[in-house]
Protein backbone atom coordinates (compact mmCIF):
# COMPACT_ATOMS: atom_id res chain seq x y z
CA UNK A 1 0.00 0.00 0.00
CA UNK A 2 3.25 2.48 0.38
CA UNK A 3 4.45 1.95 -2.94
CA UNK A 4 0.10 2.53 -3.95
CA UNK A 5 0.05 5.81 -2.00
CA UNK A 6 3.62 6.80 -3.36
CA UNK A 7 2.20 6.27 -7.01
CA UNK A 8 -0.64 8.67 -6.37
CA UNK A 9 1.20 11.24 -4.76
CA UNK A 10 2.69 10.92 -7.87
CA UNK A 11 -0.11 11.01 -9.57
CA UNK A 12 -1.84 14.10 -8.12
CA UNK A 13 1.48 16.06 -8.34
CA UNK A 14 1.59 15.41 -12.21
CA UNK A 15 -2.24 16.04 -12.60
CA UNK A 16 -1.63 19.54 -10.88
CA UNK A 17 0.89 20.76 -12.68
CA UNK A 18 -0.22 19.41 -15.98
CA UNK A 19 -3.64 21.07 -15.10
CA UNK A 20 -1.90 24.58 -14.59
CA UNK A 21 0.07 24.33 -17.29
CA UNK A 22 -2.82 23.34 -19.78
CA UNK A 23 -5.01 25.77 -18.07
CA UNK A 24 -3.51 28.73 -15.74
CA UNK A 25 -6.02 30.95 -15.22
CA UNK A 26 -6.80 29.78 -11.43
CA UNK A 27 -3.22 29.75 -10.47
CA UNK A 28 -2.13 32.97 -12.17
CA UNK A 29 -4.82 34.70 -9.75
CA UNK A 30 -2.75 33.01 -6.35
CA UNK A 31 0.87 32.83 -8.29
CA UNK A 32 0.96 35.81 -10.69
CA UNK A 33 4.63 34.48 -11.52
CA UNK A 34 3.40 31.26 -12.93
CA UNK A 35 4.72 31.45 -16.57
CA UNK A 36 1.44 31.12 -19.06
CA UNK A 37 2.72 29.70 -22.16
CA UNK A 38 0.43 29.72 -25.35
CA UNK A 39 -1.08 27.58 -27.58
CA UNK A 40 1.13 27.57 -30.77
CA UNK A 41 -1.45 27.64 -33.42
CA UNK A 42 -0.98 26.58 -37.32
CA UNK A 43 -1.63 28.60 -40.37
CA UNK A 44 -5.50 27.66 -40.49
CA UNK A 45 -6.18 27.90 -36.98
CA UNK A 46 -4.42 31.32 -36.56
CA UNK A 47 -5.43 32.97 -40.33
CA UNK A 48 -1.63 33.82 -42.82
CA UNK A 49 -1.09 32.62 -45.94
CA UNK A 50 -0.26 29.52 -47.52
CA UNK A 51 2.31 29.79 -51.08
CA UNK A 52 3.63 26.98 -53.12
CA UNK A 53 6.71 28.02 -55.78
CA UNK A 54 7.80 25.92 -58.63
CA UNK A 55 11.72 25.91 -59.25
CA UNK A 56 13.59 26.11 -62.53
CA UNK A 57 16.12 23.63 -62.30
CA UNK A 58 16.80 23.83 -65.86
CA UNK A 59 20.66 25.32 -65.24
CA UNK A 60 21.16 23.26 -62.58
CA UNK A 61 23.16 19.40 -63.09
CA UNK A 62 21.01 16.54 -61.90
CA UNK A 63 22.76 15.34 -58.89
CA UNK A 64 22.87 19.00 -57.59
CA UNK A 65 19.68 19.62 -57.70
CA UNK A 66 18.71 18.32 -53.62
CA UNK A 67 21.58 20.95 -52.81
CA UNK A 68 20.09 23.53 -54.52
CA UNK A 69 16.53 22.90 -53.45
CA UNK A 70 18.05 22.96 -49.84
CA UNK A 71 20.15 25.70 -50.14
CA UNK A 72 17.32 28.16 -51.23
CA UNK A 73 15.01 26.34 -48.77
CA UNK A 74 17.67 28.09 -45.98
CA UNK A 75 18.00 31.39 -47.98
CA UNK A 76 14.61 31.78 -48.38
CA UNK A 77 13.95 30.94 -44.94
CA UNK A 78 16.18 33.69 -43.65
CA UNK A 79 13.99 36.10 -46.02
CA UNK A 80 11.25 35.46 -44.32
CA UNK A 81 12.96 35.66 -40.40
CA UNK A 82 14.29 39.41 -41.68
CA UNK A 83 11.18 40.18 -42.81
CA UNK A 84 9.67 40.09 -39.42
CA UNK A 85 7.69 36.79 -39.94
CA UNK A 86 7.40 34.73 -36.49
CA UNK A 87 7.84 30.88 -36.71
CA UNK A 88 7.49 30.60 -40.62
CA UNK A 89 7.43 26.97 -42.25
CA UNK A 90 9.27 26.20 -45.44
CA UNK A 91 9.35 23.02 -46.90
CA UNK A 92 10.71 21.09 -50.68
CA UNK A 93 8.62 19.17 -51.91
CA UNK A 94 9.86 16.94 -54.84
CA UNK A 95 7.28 15.09 -57.07
CA UNK A 96 8.84 13.43 -60.47
CA UNK A 97 10.29 16.61 -62.35
CA UNK A 98 8.60 19.23 -60.14
CA UNK A 99 10.56 21.05 -57.57
CA UNK A 100 8.37 23.14 -55.33
CA UNK A 101 8.38 25.67 -52.50
CA UNK A 102 5.92 25.19 -49.81
CA UNK A 103 5.99 28.38 -47.34
CA UNK A 104 3.59 29.05 -44.59
CA UNK A 105 3.53 32.48 -42.87
CA UNK A 106 1.22 32.28 -40.42
CA UNK A 107 -0.43 35.35 -38.79
CA UNK A 108 0.06 37.47 -42.01
CA UNK A 109 -2.66 39.42 -43.21
CA UNK A 110 -1.03 41.44 -46.53
CA UNK A 111 1.94 38.58 -48.10
CA UNK A 112 2.33 40.60 -50.63
CA UNK A 113 5.99 42.10 -49.66
CA UNK A 114 6.74 39.02 -47.78
CA UNK A 115 6.06 37.14 -51.95
CA UNK A 116 8.19 40.16 -53.28
CA UNK A 117 11.09 39.41 -50.98
CA UNK A 118 10.52 35.21 -51.30
CA UNK A 119 10.54 35.59 -55.28
CA UNK A 120 13.70 36.97 -56.04
CA UNK A 121 16.89 35.31 -57.05
CA UNK A 122 19.39 34.94 -53.88
CA UNK A 123 22.13 37.03 -54.34
CA UNK A 124 25.94 36.79 -53.32
CA UNK A 125 28.66 38.87 -52.89
CA UNK A 126 32.01 38.79 -51.55
CA UNK A 127 33.10 42.12 -49.69
CA UNK A 128 36.73 43.10 -48.08
CA UNK A 129 37.72 44.66 -45.07
CA UNK A 130 37.49 48.47 -44.94
CA UNK A 131 40.09 50.23 -43.49
CA UNK A 132 40.03 51.44 -39.78
CA UNK A 133 39.46 55.40 -40.93
CA UNK A 134 37.23 54.33 -42.96
CA UNK A 135 34.97 52.33 -40.35
CA UNK A 136 35.94 54.95 -38.35
CA UNK A 137 34.15 57.71 -40.36
CA UNK A 138 30.85 55.31 -40.78
CA UNK A 139 29.93 54.71 -37.25
CA UNK A 140 30.78 58.70 -36.36
CA UNK A 141 28.32 59.38 -39.49
CA UNK A 142 26.29 57.05 -38.11
CA UNK A 143 26.09 58.33 -34.70
CA UNK A 144 25.34 61.93 -36.78
CA UNK A 145 22.44 60.59 -37.53
CA UNK A 146 20.95 58.90 -34.81
CA UNK A 147 17.65 60.42 -33.56
CA UNK A 148 16.84 62.50 -36.53
CA UNK A 149 13.81 62.04 -38.84
CA UNK A 150 14.37 61.91 -42.59
CA UNK A 151 14.27 65.50 -43.34
CA UNK A 152 16.95 66.41 -40.99
CA UNK A 153 19.28 63.22 -42.33
CA UNK A 154 18.71 64.77 -45.77
CA UNK A 155 20.16 68.08 -44.55
CA UNK A 156 23.11 66.81 -43.55
CA UNK A 157 26.42 66.64 -45.37
CA UNK A 158 27.56 63.13 -47.40
CA UNK A 159 24.04 61.18 -45.14
CA UNK A 160 24.33 58.36 -47.38
CA UNK A 161 27.86 57.24 -46.04
CA UNK A 162 26.11 56.66 -42.61
CA UNK A 163 24.04 53.87 -44.59
CA UNK A 164 27.09 51.70 -45.26
CA UNK A 165 28.44 48.59 -43.68
CA UNK A 166 31.02 50.02 -41.63
CA UNK A 167 33.51 46.97 -42.09
CA UNK A 168 33.23 45.90 -44.94
CA UNK A 169 32.87 47.29 -48.87
CA UNK A 170 31.60 45.34 -51.83
CA UNK A 171 33.89 44.14 -54.47
CA UNK A 172 33.10 43.23 -58.26
CA UNK A 173 33.25 39.60 -57.38
CA UNK A 174 29.58 38.07 -56.97
CA UNK A 175 27.97 34.42 -57.09
CA UNK A 176 27.80 34.55 -61.03
CA UNK A 177 31.82 33.87 -60.73
CA UNK A 178 31.22 31.15 -58.52
CA UNK A 179 30.99 27.62 -60.08
CA UNK A 180 30.61 25.53 -56.89
CA UNK A 181 31.16 24.97 -53.02
CA UNK A 182 31.75 21.72 -51.61
CA UNK A 183 32.29 20.02 -48.35
CA UNK A 184 35.87 18.46 -47.64
CA UNK A 185 38.04 17.31 -45.05
CA UNK A 186 41.20 18.77 -44.45
CA UNK A 187 43.56 15.97 -44.75
CA UNK A 188 46.11 16.91 -41.79
CA UNK A 189 43.41 17.70 -39.12
CA UNK A 190 40.57 16.07 -40.78
CA UNK A 191 38.19 19.21 -39.69
CA UNK A 192 35.64 20.21 -42.22
CA UNK A 193 36.37 22.38 -44.77
CA UNK A 194 34.47 24.17 -47.59
CA UNK A 195 36.12 24.28 -50.83
CA UNK A 196 35.43 26.90 -53.51
CA UNK A 197 35.75 27.19 -57.05
CA UNK A 198 35.34 30.01 -59.46
CA UNK A 199 35.28 30.22 -63.16
CA UNK A 200 37.99 32.04 -65.27
CA UNK A 201 36.57 35.51 -64.85
CA UNK A 202 35.97 34.92 -61.26
CA UNK A 203 39.57 33.16 -60.73
CA UNK A 204 41.09 36.76 -62.06
CA UNK A 205 38.87 39.10 -59.46
CA UNK A 206 39.55 36.56 -56.41
CA UNK A 207 43.22 36.59 -56.97
CA UNK A 208 43.04 40.65 -57.43
CA UNK A 209 41.02 40.62 -54.12
CA UNK A 210 43.52 38.13 -52.07
CA UNK A 211 46.33 39.88 -53.14
CA UNK A 212 45.48 43.29 -51.34
CA UNK A 213 44.05 41.48 -48.41
CA UNK A 214 46.82 39.10 -47.06
CA UNK A 215 46.20 39.31 -43.39
CA UNK A 216 42.45 41.25 -43.61
CA UNK A 217 39.09 39.32 -43.93
CA UNK A 218 37.13 38.59 -46.79
CA UNK A 219 33.31 37.84 -46.31
CA UNK A 220 30.82 36.09 -48.02
CA UNK A 221 27.58 37.74 -47.68
CA UNK A 222 24.09 36.49 -49.07
CA UNK A 223 21.03 38.63 -49.30
CA UNK A 224 22.64 41.00 -47.13
CA UNK A 225 23.65 38.60 -44.46
CA UNK A 226 27.55 37.36 -43.78
CA UNK A 227 27.67 34.23 -43.95
CA UNK A 228 31.09 33.79 -43.59
CA UNK A 229 34.32 35.97 -42.71
CA UNK A 230 37.63 34.39 -42.98
CA UNK A 231 41.01 35.42 -43.39
CA UNK A 232 43.31 35.57 -46.47
CA UNK A 233 46.63 34.23 -45.28
CA UNK A 234 48.30 34.65 -48.50
CA UNK A 235 47.30 35.94 -52.60
CA UNK A 236 45.34 32.51 -53.94
CA UNK A 237 45.57 32.12 -57.94
CA UNK A 238 43.96 29.79 -60.06
CA UNK A 239 40.41 29.93 -58.92
CA UNK A 240 40.39 27.67 -55.94
CA UNK A 241 40.74 28.00 -52.30
CA UNK A 242 39.34 26.94 -49.19
CA UNK A 243 37.36 27.94 -46.34
CA UNK A 244 38.78 26.26 -43.16
CA UNK A 245 37.31 27.33 -39.53
CA UNK A 246 35.93 25.97 -36.21
CA UNK A 247 32.83 24.27 -38.20
CA UNK A 248 31.08 21.06 -37.21
CA UNK A 249 29.99 19.13 -40.05
CA UNK A 250 26.79 20.36 -40.45
CA UNK A 251 27.62 23.85 -40.41
CA UNK A 252 30.05 23.11 -43.05
CA UNK A 253 27.44 21.66 -45.45
CA UNK A 254 24.99 24.59 -44.59
CA UNK A 255 27.64 27.44 -45.63
CA UNK A 256 28.54 25.20 -48.66
CA UNK A 257 24.67 25.44 -49.45
CA UNK A 258 23.97 28.25 -48.85
CA UNK A 259 27.01 29.60 -51.32
CA UNK A 260 25.89 27.58 -53.64
CA UNK A 261 21.79 28.81 -53.75
CA UNK A 262 23.42 32.28 -53.71
CA UNK A 263 25.95 31.43 -56.97
CA UNK A 264 23.23 29.47 -58.79
CA UNK A 265 20.48 30.74 -61.23
CA UNK A 266 17.19 28.83 -59.56
CA UNK A 267 14.54 31.02 -60.54
CA UNK A 268 10.88 30.50 -58.55
CA UNK A 269 7.54 31.24 -59.80
CA UNK A 270 4.59 31.53 -57.41
CA UNK A 271 1.65 28.88 -58.28
CA UNK A 272 -0.04 28.82 -56.02
CA UNK A 273 -1.52 31.38 -52.96
CA UNK A 274 -4.24 30.15 -50.55
CA UNK A 275 -4.87 32.70 -47.47
CA UNK A 276 -6.71 32.10 -44.40
CA UNK A 277 -8.53 34.50 -42.71
CA UNK A 278 -8.44 35.40 -39.12
CA UNK A 279 -12.08 35.22 -38.56
CA UNK A 280 -12.47 31.65 -40.64
CA UNK A 281 -9.40 30.65 -38.41
CA UNK A 282 -10.98 31.73 -35.05
CA UNK A 283 -14.52 29.56 -36.06
CA UNK A 284 -12.70 26.29 -36.78
CA UNK A 285 -10.67 26.58 -34.20
CA UNK A 286 -13.86 27.20 -32.03
CA UNK A 287 -15.68 23.93 -33.81
CA UNK A 288 -12.50 21.34 -33.49
CA UNK A 289 -12.89 22.55 -29.46
CA UNK A 290 -16.27 21.76 -29.38
CA UNK A 291 -15.94 18.57 -31.06
CA UNK A 292 -13.37 17.26 -28.89
CA UNK A 293 -15.25 18.29 -25.80
CA UNK A 294 -18.27 16.56 -27.06
CA UNK A 295 -16.29 13.79 -28.01
CA UNK A 296 -14.80 13.65 -24.28
CA UNK A 297 -18.49 14.02 -22.59
CA UNK A 298 -19.97 11.08 -24.70
CA UNK A 299 -16.93 9.05 -23.89
CA UNK A 300 -17.50 9.26 -19.92
CA UNK A 301 -20.72 8.86 -20.45
CA UNK A 302 -20.24 5.52 -22.20
CA UNK A 303 -17.59 4.54 -19.81
CA UNK A 304 -19.41 5.44 -16.43
CA UNK A 305 -22.39 3.24 -18.15
CA UNK A 306 -20.52 0.32 -19.62
CA UNK A 307 -17.89 -0.21 -16.56
CA UNK A 308 -19.45 1.80 -13.68
CA UNK A 309 -17.05 2.79 -10.84
CA UNK A 310 -13.94 1.19 -13.59
CA UNK A 311 -15.75 4.04 -16.09
CA UNK A 312 -15.46 6.65 -13.39
CA UNK A 313 -12.02 5.99 -12.87
CA UNK A 314 -10.55 5.97 -16.41
CA UNK A 315 -12.71 9.11 -16.56
CA UNK A 316 -10.22 10.86 -14.33
CA UNK A 317 -6.87 8.95 -15.54
CA UNK A 318 -8.38 10.34 -19.43
CA UNK A 319 -8.79 13.68 -17.60
CA UNK A 320 -5.47 13.84 -16.52
CA UNK A 321 -3.98 12.50 -19.58
CA UNK A 322 -5.72 15.10 -21.62
CA UNK A 323 -4.26 17.51 -19.20
CA UNK A 324 -0.71 15.99 -19.71
CA UNK A 325 -0.83 16.30 -23.62
CA UNK A 326 -1.84 19.80 -23.52
CA UNK A 327 0.55 21.08 -21.33
CA UNK A 328 3.60 19.01 -23.54
CA UNK A 329 1.99 21.10 -26.70
CA UNK A 330 2.70 23.98 -25.02
CA UNK A 331 6.13 23.42 -23.55
CA UNK A 332 7.74 21.57 -26.66
CA UNK A 333 6.23 23.60 -28.29
CA UNK A 334 3.71 21.51 -30.77
CA UNK A 335 2.17 23.80 -33.90
CA UNK A 336 -1.75 22.67 -33.80
CA UNK A 337 -3.45 22.52 -36.45
CA UNK A 338 -6.88 21.36 -37.81
CA UNK A 339 -5.44 18.20 -38.60
CA UNK A 340 -3.34 18.18 -35.16
CA UNK A 341 -6.16 17.97 -33.40
CA UNK A 342 -7.73 15.72 -35.18
CA UNK A 343 -4.62 13.77 -34.43
CA UNK A 344 -5.13 14.55 -30.73
CA UNK A 345 -8.87 13.93 -30.65
CA UNK A 346 -8.25 10.42 -32.05
CA UNK A 347 -5.70 9.58 -29.44
CA UNK A 348 -8.18 10.15 -26.85
CA UNK A 349 -10.35 7.36 -28.42
CA UNK A 350 -6.74 5.17 -28.23
CA UNK A 351 -6.61 5.74 -24.61
CA UNK A 352 -10.04 5.20 -23.75
CA UNK A 353 -9.35 1.23 -26.07
CA UNK A 354 -6.49 0.16 -23.90
CA UNK A 355 -9.06 1.02 -20.65
CA UNK A 356 -11.50 -1.15 -22.09
CA UNK A 357 -8.94 -4.14 -22.10
CA UNK A 358 -8.15 -3.37 -19.16
CA UNK A 359 -11.53 -4.02 -17.56
CA UNK A 360 -12.45 -7.02 -19.66
CA UNK A 361 -9.87 -8.79 -18.51
CA UNK A 362 -10.32 -7.83 -14.94
CA UNK A 363 -14.13 -9.00 -15.75
CA UNK A 364 -13.18 -12.22 -17.32
CA UNK A 365 -11.05 -12.84 -13.52
CA UNK A 366 -13.33 -12.34 -11.45
CA UNK A 367 -16.04 -13.86 -13.48
CA UNK A 368 -13.52 -16.89 -12.70
CA UNK A 369 -13.21 -16.24 -8.32
CA UNK A 370 -10.00 -15.07 -8.32
CA UNK A 371 -9.74 -12.37 -5.23
CA UNK A 372 -9.72 -8.17 -6.40
CA UNK A 373 -6.16 -8.07 -6.01
CA UNK A 374 -5.65 -11.01 -8.41
CA UNK A 375 -8.02 -9.53 -10.90
CA UNK A 376 -6.36 -6.51 -10.90
CA UNK A 377 -2.73 -7.58 -11.49
CA UNK A 378 -3.97 -10.18 -13.41
CA UNK A 379 -6.12 -7.98 -15.62
CA UNK A 380 -3.40 -5.14 -16.10
CA UNK A 381 -0.55 -7.78 -17.16
CA UNK A 382 -3.15 -10.08 -19.45
CA UNK A 383 -3.95 -7.08 -21.40
CA UNK A 384 -0.20 -5.19 -21.58
CA UNK A 385 0.37 -7.57 -25.03
CA UNK A 386 -2.03 -6.17 -27.06
CA UNK A 387 -2.38 -2.78 -25.22
CA UNK A 388 1.57 -2.67 -26.97
CA UNK A 389 1.46 -4.13 -30.14
CA UNK A 390 -2.19 -2.46 -30.91
CA UNK A 391 -0.17 1.45 -30.03
CA UNK A 392 3.46 0.54 -31.56
CA UNK A 393 1.38 -0.76 -34.77
CA UNK A 394 -0.34 2.80 -35.10
CA UNK A 395 3.16 4.50 -33.87
CA UNK A 396 4.76 2.95 -37.06
CA UNK A 397 1.94 4.44 -38.67
CA UNK A 398 2.02 7.57 -37.83
CA UNK A 399 5.73 7.88 -37.63
CA UNK A 400 5.75 6.95 -41.50
CA UNK A 401 2.93 9.97 -42.20
CA UNK A 402 5.15 11.88 -40.44
CA UNK A 403 8.59 11.01 -42.15
CA UNK A 404 6.34 11.09 -45.78
CA UNK A 405 3.88 13.59 -45.21
CA UNK A 406 3.19 17.67 -45.98
CA UNK A 407 3.01 20.01 -43.36
CA UNK A 408 -0.91 19.40 -42.45
CA UNK A 409 -0.30 15.40 -42.24
CA UNK A 410 2.98 15.79 -40.10
CA UNK A 411 0.87 17.74 -38.00
CA UNK A 412 -1.62 14.63 -37.28
CA UNK A 413 0.73 12.22 -37.23
CA UNK A 414 3.29 14.06 -34.59
CA UNK A 415 0.44 14.88 -32.08
CA UNK A 416 -1.47 11.39 -32.61
CA UNK A 417 2.36 9.80 -32.29
CA UNK A 418 2.44 11.64 -28.67
CA UNK A 419 -1.07 11.11 -28.08
CA UNK A 420 -0.12 6.94 -28.08
CA UNK A 421 2.68 8.12 -25.79
CA UNK A 422 0.64 9.32 -23.38
CA UNK A 423 -2.18 7.19 -23.37
CA UNK A 424 0.27 4.26 -22.66
CA UNK A 425 1.52 6.19 -19.45
CA UNK A 426 -1.87 7.03 -18.65
CA UNK A 427 -3.54 3.43 -19.06
CA UNK A 428 -0.72 1.63 -17.36
CA UNK A 429 0.41 4.09 -14.78
CA UNK A 430 -2.48 6.45 -13.66
CA UNK A 431 -5.06 4.06 -13.74
CA UNK A 432 -3.63 1.02 -12.06
CA UNK A 433 -2.63 3.17 -9.42
CA UNK A 434 -6.12 4.55 -9.32
CA UNK A 435 -7.67 0.89 -9.22
CA UNK A 436 -5.18 -0.17 -6.58
CA UNK A 437 -6.47 2.11 -4.17
CA UNK A 438 -9.60 0.28 -3.83
CA UNK A 439 -7.19 -3.10 -2.55
CA UNK A 440 -8.43 -3.95 0.21
CA UNK A 441 -10.78 -1.45 1.16
CA UNK A 442 -15.04 -1.88 1.54
CA UNK A 443 -15.36 -0.58 -2.35
CA UNK A 444 -13.87 -3.79 -3.51
CA UNK A 445 -16.62 -5.70 -1.93
CA UNK A 446 -19.79 -4.84 -4.19
CA UNK A 447 -19.18 -7.03 -6.93
CA UNK A 448 -21.57 -5.31 -9.11
CA UNK A 449 -19.45 -1.62 -9.20
CA UNK A 450 -16.27 -3.86 -10.74
CA UNK A 451 -18.19 -6.63 -13.40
Amino acid sequence: MKRTALFFIITLVIAFVAGNIAYPEYIKKVFPSFPDIPFKLGLDLKGGTHLVYEADLASIEKEDYSSAMQGLRDIIERRINLFGVAEPFVQTQDAGNSHRLVVELAGIKDPSEAIKMIGETPFLEFKEQRSEEETEDILNKRKELEGKTSEEIQKIENWQLGLEDPYFKSTSLTGKYLKKAELSFDQTTGNPIILIQFNDDGAKLFESITENNVGKMVAMYVDGVPLSTPTVQEKIAGGQARISGSFTVEEAKSLARNLNAGALPVPITLVSQQSVGPTLGAVSLQKSLMAGIIGFILIIIFMVIFYRLPGVLASISLAIYIAILLSIFKIIPITLTLAGIGGFILSIGMAVDANILIFARMREELKEGKSFSVAVEEGFRRSWPSIRDGNITTLIVALILFWLGTSFIKGFALTLSLGILASMFSAIFITRTLIRLFIGTRLEKPVWLWK
